[in-house]
C-alpha cells in the first residue's frame, strides 16, 4: 500500500483517493485550446499510480505522447463532507509536489469519442509524488511558485496565485461530491508549459518552501 509521509514527523497516511483538477490555470487552458470551465473539472488516479523520489516513469506501449504536468498536491488529514470554504484549510495535513503524467494522444482520442480518460491519466507510474510538509508551516498556499525542468531545460514556471479555483474552493466543491478522508490527495492543476517526456529524460519538479521531486523516464 502506498503511503504519504509528513516530513519531520512520524505521521504517515495510507493513500486513498487521488482527486485531480483539470483546467485550473488560464494559460494552460489556452495552450491546449480548451474552453474555460465554470466548475472544477475533476478526474481521479488510483493509488497504484504513485511513484516516489528517484523512481522511474514507465510510459505504456499504447501511447507515443506522454506529457508532464507539475502540480501542488494537498494531503487531507481530517474527514469532511460539504466543507465550507472558510473551514477548508483546517482539513489539510500537508502540501507536496506532484507530477500529473498524461498520455496526451490517448486522452485526445478518448475525448473525441466522449469516453473517460482513465487509461490516459491513471496508468502505473502516472503520479510521481514527493513527501509532504506540515500544512502549518505554509503561510499562504496561494502564493507558491511551481517549476519543472526536463534534462535541466526549464519547461514550466507558474504560481498558485494563478489558479482559477482556489484551494479552499476546490476542497469545498469536492467534498460536496466525495467524502474527503485522511490520506486522500488532491492535485490542484498545472500551469502552462506542459510538454512531452521520453525514455531517458530526467525530470525535476520544484515548489520552493514545499519541496522537490526528481524522477526519470525508463
Amino acid at each position: 500500500m502506498k503511503t504519504a509521509r509528513i516530513l519531520g514527523t512520524n505521521e504517515a497516511y495510507p493513500i486513498g483517493k487521488i482527486l485531480c483538477i483539470g483546467r485550473n490555470y488560464v494559460d494552460h487552458i489556452k495552450e491546449l485550446g480548451n474552453e474555460t470551465p465554470e466548475a472544477p473539472v475533476i478526474f481521479m488516479k488510483p493509488a497504484t499510480a504513485v511513484i516516489s523520489e528517484g523512481e522511474s516513469i514507465v510510459i505504456p506501449p499504447y501511447s507515443n505522447d506522454c506529457h508532464h504536468e507539475a502540480e501542488l498536491a494537498v494531503l487531507i488529514g481530517k474527514q469532511g463532507k460539504n466543507i465550507p470554504k472558510t473551514q477548508a484549510l483546517e482539513h489539510i495535513a500537508g502540501y507536496g509536489v506532484a507530477i500529473d503524467l498524461t498520455l496526451r494522444d490517448v486522452q485526445a482520442e478518448l475525448k473525441k469519442k466522449g469516453l473517460p480518460w482513465d487509461i490516459a491519466k491513471g496508468f502505473d507510474t502516472a503520479c510521481p509524488l514527493s513527501d509532504f510538509v506540515d500544512a502549518r508551516t505554509v503561510a499562504d498556499p496561494q502564493n507558491l511558485r511551481i517549476r519543472l525542468s526536463v534534462n535541466n531545460q526549464p519547461r514550466q514556471d507558474g504560481d498558485t496565485a494563478m489558479m482559477i479555483h482556489t484551494i479552499p474552493a476546490i476542497i469545498s466543491h469536492m467534498s460536496g461530491i466525495f467524502t474527503l478522508e485522511p490520506g486522500d490527495i488532491i492535485l490542484t492543476g498545472t500551469p502552462a508549459g506542459v510538454g512531452p517526456v521520453r525514455s531517458g529524460d530526467r525530470i525535476v519538479a520544484e515548489i520552493p518552501g514545499i519541496g522537490s521531486l526528481r524522477v526519470t523516464v525508463a
